[in-house]
């Protein structure tokens, strides 16, 4: 087993892995660092990463990408409105209310949610790691953005286990960088923290985190984010420049054709880049619509200018995380600039005015989350002795709960875990309750929450039970905010106390990051009943659609090795067609009569022609028989050409044989050497019968002399002459001294009474 991190972008996907010598990124079968987070799907099989993105031009509309954006969401938000505009794919609205990703499969209307999608992804990529690690890969870290609700934190352990992982932990993204950034530091002040900031301009989204790190601890201190401002929105402002001036200057509208949209943007990416490091760079598109060639042009001021709103907009969550945070910009002391969309100069220069400080780049601004989550999971995983090393998260937002009786928290805001709280973290709530009740996690400030996103979180049923006389008793509820940023209450239990007749409101019992043991403080008068829980989340899989899921993964991946195994054997035959073509002109003519040439050759020709026209998309099974057809007529010209070769190195190992026994006969006696001499005058008057016999007939005749029949000679000759030797030396031993006489040693000149 191996433990591994994954970064799954909106982009590109990263994978992590610890070895023994530190933290290392797996590449793909294409030996890059970074796989397309891209599902397509062709007329018979899936293309997931770099295969998808090869197809997503030609097949855009079932090609899907940034399912990390749809991931957990509702299929009415604002944001997501705003974001299936710019997917070719088709999408509606689920029964839940969540999304649908619709497309055509095999002949069939398919429907997947995004769970399902990103499912594929990490099979894929579990897929990459167990072939480059060359052992089975389970556990593993995942890291997700610091703003992901519970649902979406949800949706991704649901997608991890369809695709076969099982996640230690959903680790933010910033903590991920941080940890990276802090474990392998030994420069630290021990007078006191310091304090780094780390801003992270994604594909889709940026995040800020402000950390403070000692020798041996690291605490981050605040999160902020824009979970609509990252690279891909310059590369949109880019699109829309281009697309205008290309429908003024060559009259076509690159907005009502997908695939010159994708080639486009593809393009404006590119030129984003190549504008990171040149003060100025063209664009030049071959066909991109209606056969016409475009070209065009940008400086980097032009380029800033019309970004200058984005560029505006990046300084907000850095203010909001050093707000957040308690501190002011003199006590930072580095600021770290990471991320895809991280590259454009401006950038720097508005950090620069928040922070007061240049930003660094010292970190691997595409793999450092990867890197981090490898850490992670190498550090929470019995595998691997990792070097102690506390690391302290806060949650970015508040969570309360209500009962039907109100809010269940003494707190005059009325949360339960505040905004910044250290996770993971433990609660239990004393209540006062008579029968079944109900509980509802929400968050408790809509503000703090990306744009259009529900205040609900779940919903739970605790009871049934019963407390004699109707009377109120005390009901515990252990509520947990476990590693992966998920509120769940864990369980329930009644307080049978005979000598205490409380009347207290609702109040809260704090047992922060405490995760073992029973936290309740029990008494001998004490008697505790648990209370059955249930909950259901809102928009959450169920375990019957998560068992079809599953099933559903198994069905596709199935059909993926299917065809597969399909490619590889009509390669195989027509790899088998050219190779034999061109030998039977070469290695085999002469192994060959002419009848089996023309009949070889006319089987071939009528393959050749039958794999391009009817046989193009066969079974499996049609492709093997073409294959033993052929061969059933191919292997008796292929075996007279590999037993020539086979005969002769028979025949040189039974002469060398010979020549051995002869040479080594005339250190025997006479007896023995006549005999030795006679097996091997035999054996090769035999040999030169039968190579004569062999030497008057044709190659493309069948041998007579078969390298088989040689060696058993061979074998026949060897036993012959060792069973002679063996026989006549014997006796001989006693002779020498080697027998069991004692009287004998006086040969040895000793003196033997």
């Amino acid at each position: 087993m191996s433990v591994v991190g994954f970064d799954v972008g909106n982009e590109n996907c990263v994978i992590g892995v610890a070895k023994q010598r530190g933290i290392d990124v797996i590449l793909n079968d294409e030996s890059n660092r970074e796989t397309p987070a891209v599902v397509s799907f062709g007329e018979k099989q899936r293309f997931i990463g770099a295969a998808g993105a090869a197809s997503a031009t030609m097949n855009p509309k079932s090609t899907i990408s940034q399912v990390k954006r749809l991931i957990g969401r509702k299929y009415r938000e604002p944001a997501v409105q705003k974001d299936m505009k710019l997917l070719p794919f088709a999408t509606s609205e689920g029964p839940d209310g969540g999304i649908l990703i619709n497309l055509h499969y095999m002949d069939e209307k398919h429907s997947f949610t995004p769970v399902q999608i990103m499912a594929m992804l990490f099979a894929h990529l579990k897929q990459i790691a167990e072939k480059n690690l060359e052992t089975d890969v389970s556990d593993c870290v995942i890291g997700i953005p610091s703003y992901f609700t519970d649902l979406q934190r949800r949706a991704y352990l649901n997608a991890a286990e369809i695709a076969g992982l099982k996640p230690l932990r959903l680790m933010h993204d910033g903590t991920a960088t941080a940890l990276g950034y802090g474990i392998y530091k030994t420069d630290f002040s021990a007078g006191g923290p310091t304090n780094v900031v780390f801003v992270d301009v994604g594909h889709c989204d940026t995040q800020v985190v402000v950390a403070s790190f000692e020798p041996g601890h690291m605490k981050i201190l605040s999160h902020a984010f824009d979970s609509d401002l990252g690279g891909r929105d310059f590369d949109e402002v880019l699109f829309r420049h281009f697309a205008a001036n290309f429908k003024e200057q060559y009259n076509i509208d690159v907005y009502s054709n997908a695939r010159a949209s994708i080639r486009l943007r593809a393009a404006c990416e590119k030129l984003k880049k190549v504008l990171s490091a040149n003060p100025e760079a063209p664009l030049n598109i071959e066909c991109l619509m209606d056969e016409k060639d475009v070209k065009g042009f940008i400086k980097r001021e032009d380029f800033e200018k019309l970004s200058s709103d984005l560029l505006e907009k990046i300084s907000i969550p850095c203010r909001k995380a050093l707000l957040d945070s308690g501190l002011t910009a003199e006590r930072i002391h580095t600021l770290e600039l990471v991320g895809s969309g991280s590259r454009i100069p401006a950038m720097g220069r508005i950090l620069n005015s928040v922070f007061r400080k240049e930003p660094g780049r010292t970190i691997n601004a595409s793999e450092c989350v990867a890197r981090g989550c490898a850490l992670q999971c190498a550090m929470l995983s019995p595998i691997f002795r990792v070097r102690e090393y506390e690391i302290q998260d806060s949650f970015p937002f508040s969570i309360g709960f209500a009962s039907d009786e109100g809010p269940v928290c003494t707190l005059s805001n009325g949360v339960l875990f505040p905004k910044g709280h250290s996770f993971p973290s433990m609660k239990v709530l004393t209540l006062q309750r008579s029968n079944s009740f109900h509980l509802e996690a929400f968050y408790t400030n809509q503000n703090e929450l990306p744009p259009g996103v529900s205040d609900k979180i779940s919903k739970y049923t605790l009871g049934p039970f019963q407390v004699p006389h109707s009377e109120k008793a005390k009901v515990k509820v252990k509520i947990q905010l476990n590693l992966h940023g998920i509120v769940t209450v864990e369980s329930a239990w009644l307080i049978k106390d005979q000598s205490s007749h409380s009347t207290s409101e609702n109040n809260i019992d704090t047992y922060a990051e405490n995760m073992e043991g029973d936290v309740t403080r029990k008494s001998k008068a004490v008697k505790r009943q648990d209370i059955p829980v249930s909950g259901s989340v809102d928009g959450g899989m169920t375990l019957m659609e998560l068992s079809q899921a599953k099933e559903k993964e198994r069905q596709l991946a199935e059909q993926d090795i299917k065809v597969e195994r399909t490619k590889d054997k009509k390669n195989t035959l027509e790899a088998y067609v050219y190779e034999t073509r061109n030998k039977l002109l070469n290695t085999y003519r002469s192994f060959a009569t002419d009848s089996e040439r023309e009949g070889i050759s006319c089987n071939l020709q009528q393959t050749e022609e039958w794999l391009y026209e009817d046989g193009d998309d066969e079974s499996e099974q049609v492709y093997a028989e073409k294959l033993d057809d052929l061969k059933k007529m191919v292997d008796p010209v292929e075996h007279r050409y590999k037993e020539e070769e086979a005969r002769a190195q028979a025949t040189r190992h039974l002469l060398n044989t010979i020549v051995e026994h002869r040479m080594a006969a005339g250190s025997l006696p006479a007896s023995e050497k006549e005999a030795v001499i006679n097996e091997c005058h035999k054996a090769e008057q035999w040999l030169r019968d039968k190579s004569h016999q062999q030497e008057t007939l044709p190659r493309s005749a069948d041998p007579v002399l078969w390298s088989t029949e040689i060696k058993r000679k061979t074998e026949a000759f060897e036993a012959m002459c060792k069973h002679v030797t063996r026989h006549k030396s014997s006796p001989q031993k006693t002779e020498d001294g080697s027998g069991s006489n004692p009287r004998n040693k006086r040969e040895d000149g000793m003196d033997v009474d």
